[in-house]
């Protein structure tokens, strides 16, 4: 049995998860097996014994549709968007926020991953329908180096999911150093999943309950305040053009 929840997991926010595992585990009837947090995340996707993973809509369209089984979408509560879904706030420095995102997609444009929805396919289909494109990529390996990125001027744009960008903002000072000038169309949030040899409805059952479950402190820390089952046709989106 493998669990591993690894797209919001920080120093901050690691009990929380850690209780709404508990929870889900709990209901499930399981023994006392801890979240995993040491796996790198594409490997624990692939694990045949992956009872309880999360992930983002991009490499579940890109490689894992068939390998494994959604669970149900987050819903962090994000304003103005669909339960279960999620968007990309556009990032600069504050002092070069007057020019918008067109002269912004003229410099550097951080992004995390290639293969993130939100660092990557969101922002690039957002500046495509513009009649855009970034001119210079920087790829940094995770959002909160996208934002160092920019706040220390090796980059002058970048994308982060908006529950990421909550975060930041909340446990990160340099943060302040930056302002959203725009966001992309909203699409499929981060993704429970397990499995496909699992049962699914007795591991969504749980979760929903262990969601439902969580200590106000845990649930405020995470943001998280349910789960929403999409259907199939909310992942039929194109795969974007790599950097």
């Amino acid at each position: 049995m493998f669990a591993r929840l690894p797209m919001y997991d920080r120093r901050e926010n690691s009990a929380a998860h850690d209780a709404l595992w508990a929870g889900a585990r709990s209901a499930l009837g399981y023994g006392g097996a801890h979240l995993d947090r040491d796996t790198d995340h594409v490997i624990g996707w692939a694990r045949d014994d992956l009872l309880l993973g999360q992930m983002c809509n991009l490499p579940y369209r890109a490689q894992f549709r068939d390998q494994v089984s959604r669970i149900g979408c987050a819903d962090y509560g994000l304003p103005d968007t669909p339960a279960g879904y999620y968007h990309s706030v556009f990032v600069v420095r504050k002092d070069e926020a007057a020019r918008g995102l067109a002269p912004a997609t003229l410099g550097r444009f951080a992004y995390n991953d290639a293969l993130s929805q939100s660092g990557w396919g969101a922002p690039l289909a957002m500046v495509t329908a513009k009649g855009l494109k970034f001119h210079t990529t920087l790829r940094t390996g995770a959002h909160i180096d996208s934002m160092f990125a920019v706040a220390d001027g090796r980059a002058d744009l970048a994308a982060i999911d908006g529950v990421t960008w909550r975060m930041l903002q909340a446990w990160e000072p340099r943060a302040a150093e930056l302002c959203v000038i725009d966001r992309t169309a909203a699409s499929p949030g981060m993704t429970f999943v397990t499995a496909n040899t699992n049962d699914l409805e007795p591991i969504r059952a749980a979760l929903c309950a262990a969601i439902a479950g969580l200590a106000p402190d845990h649930a405020e820390t995470l943001g998280m305040i349910g789960m929403a089952v999409l259907p199939d046709s909310a992942y039929d989106i194109a795969l974007p053009t790599p950097p």
